[in-house]
């Protein structure tokens, strides 16, 4: 278990609010794989879940379609 994907990102969970979302994962003790970033289809950061599998939080940009 958690490395069925080679160690890629296999799940994305999109929010309308990073800030408060990445707030309150990190106060529940999420771990980080990679820092919130800016990319061009929105803000985002890999966590790793219990199970090792790693996912994306992910706010699309205003312009991007999944917005």
């Amino acid at each position: 278990m958690g490395d069925q994907t080679g160690g890629r990102v296999a799940f994305f969970l999109h929010t309308d609010d990073f800030a408060l979302d990445h707030a309150r994962f990190t106060a529940a003790g999420v771990e980080w794989v990679r820092p919130p970033a800016d990319r061009p289809y929105g803000r985002v950061a890999v966590w790793k879940d219990l199970y090792g599998n790693l996912w994306d939080l992910i706010q699309p940009a205003p312009d991007h379609p999944a917005s």
